[in-house]
């Protein structure tokens, strides 16, 4: 199955000639998950894979830069037709949002529907959950962790035959967690095996709930709006700094660290040079780059440049 996240938007409060607002798009098999909406994410979805007809929206605060782009994405989606189901999760306060925004939004020709998360509550998906947790950015905030169902371990065909399990369906079956002729899966089946997590915090400054949700990740998507010459502005404004970021990254134990939210004071090789000194694995993606997450066994994440696939031209539907 494959995984990976294709960064959007990777500005910090304003965009840059070279950095779109918030928007992150986790992508595994046939799922799509559009964490925020900053302004202009619609054609950033159009010039990378399309605007496809999201099922599931992520916002993690209300501030105008992680949102302001939805009018303009609903109001597209109702000009195109669409009839299928949205669903938007955020925390306390997103159907106010939403009040507010429907005089913008106008009438839409598909059902919304708008769910408040908790910290700590769960949402169940074919092969993994979706966990919010909730982040320190002064207000109603949540991360999001994707973290997938652990596998089977490995068949071992040859002690199967040992204990005398004809090849064929009876594999299958025993692969599937059944008994066959008195031998047990666990009698063939070598340890379970880790699915893989990815963990998106959103905005906020370093915290203890971040660094016990991304323990071992594979990915952690972190924010970075500050060098540490200006800790003291990131600590009133509860943001972070590349430095503390890395460092949480660290304790976390965290495979690779994706640092986004970059303001346009700083350069991406300033963030993560600071970043650098504290974790190794460190890297801050561009618009339009992406991360591939491989299974556990078959390597460790890794960063694609845009340069390396460019972005699709954008296509104006005719009429």
């Amino acid at each position: 199955m494959d995984l990976d996240v294709l960064f959007l938007g990777t500005a910090g409060s304003s965009p840059s000639p070279r950095r779109g607002l918030p928007a992150t798009l986790l992508r595994r098999g046939g799922d799509r998950l559009l964490v925020d909406c900053g302004e202009g994410t619609q054609r950033q979805l159009m010039r990378s894979v399309g605007l496809v007809e999201l099922e599931e929206l992520l916002i993690t605060h209300f501030h105008a830069d992680h949102v302001l782009g939805l009018p303009g994405m609903l109001k597209t989606f109702t000009l195109r037709q669409r009839e299928r189901e949205l669903t938007v999760f955020g925390p306390r306060g997103l159907r106010r949002l939403f009040d507010l925004l429907r005089p913008v939004i106008g009438r839409v020709t598909f059902p919304i529907t708008l769910v408040e998360l908790k910290p700590n509550e769960e949402l169940e998906r074919d092969g993994y959950r979706i966990a919010a947790f909730e982040v320190d950015h002064g207000g109603p905030g949540l991360g999001y962790a994707f973290v997938e169902h652990p596998r089977p371990g490995v068949f071992d065909p040859e002690r199967a035959r040992e204990l005398g399990v004809t090849p064929g369906p009876d594999f299958g079956r025993l692969q599937r967690g059944e008994t066959v002729g008195g031998v047990r899966p666990e009698q063939v089946m070598g340890e379970e095996r880790r699915g893989r997590k990815v963990v998106i915090t959103g905005d906020t400054a370093p915290c203890d709930m971040t660094r016990l949700v991304a323990w071992e990740a594979d990915l952690l998507v972190h924010e970075a709006t500050f060098l540490d010459e200006d800790a003291e502005r990131a600590r009133e404004t509860g943001h972070s700094t590349a430095a503390g970021a890395a460092a949480l990254a660290a304790a976390a134990g965290v495979e690779m660290l994706a640092l986004t939210h970059i303001s346009p004071r700083y350069a991406g090789g300033q963030i993560r040079d600071e970043a650098r000194a504290a974790f190794d694995n460190v890297v801050v993606p561009r618009d339009f780059d992406r991360i591939e997450i491989p299974l556990p066994e078959r390597g460790p994440p890794s960063l694609i440049r845009a340069s390396d696939s460019p972005p699709q031209p954008i296509v104006e539907p005719a009429g």
